[in-house]
């Protein structure tokens, strides 16, 4: 098989190329592990891309994500360029975490859903993250029902329909 890196490369930032072709033949861990390396990469199409297929590989699967944890929080908190926050939002909601982990990830996402200078596709998954992270810990319920109420008082149509759709999971 070509190289991950060949098969994502090329093509712009808007496009997620052939990431739908890694995820239906990388669901082992040793092939996981070797597009997980692909997020270090020095092409953002590449990153981007990886980060895509990653994130749709543990929707199934996230205990792929096991081995890679310490590189998440690190990732997640490091991360620079939208289209990988977007996909680390998601991908940090499923991971196994200590408290203090699960805080960290929490106030990081937190920080992203708010900040009105963040991508709406950002924001919007990070609300999404949130919700999810949600699920393990219900007594962090309060601190994001606040945290929605600020958002939706913005009234941006895309992130007031994810609130909707939010809201029609968790009544």
């Amino acid at each position: 098989m070509k190289k991950i890196a060949d098969i994502l490369k090329g093509g712009d930032l808007r496009s997620i190329g052939q990431s739908n072709k890694i995820v239906s033949s990388f669901d082992d861990q040793e092939s996981f592990d070797e597009l997980f390396q692909q997020l270090f990469h020095s092409d953002r199409k590449v990153v981007m891309r990886s980060a895509d297929a990653i994130e749709k590989i543990t929707r199934k699967n996230p205990g792929l994500l096991k081995l890679h944890k310490a590189s998440i929080l690190k990732l997640i908190e490091t991360a620079k360029h939208i289209e990988l926050k977007w996909h680390l939002a998601l991908i940090a909601s499923r991971l196994e975490m200590t408290n203090k982990e699960f805080g960290t990830v929490w106030q990081i996402l937190t920080d992203w859903a708010n900040n009105k200078k963040e991508s709406k596709i950002v924001r919007v998954n990070s609300m999404q993250g949130l919700f999810n992270l949600l699920q393990t810990k219900q007594e962090c319920k309060q601190d994001f029902n606040l945290t929605i109420s600020q958002i939706e008082k913005e009234n941006i149509p895309s992130i007031n329909a994810r609130i909707r759709n939010i809201k029609k999971q968790n009544p």
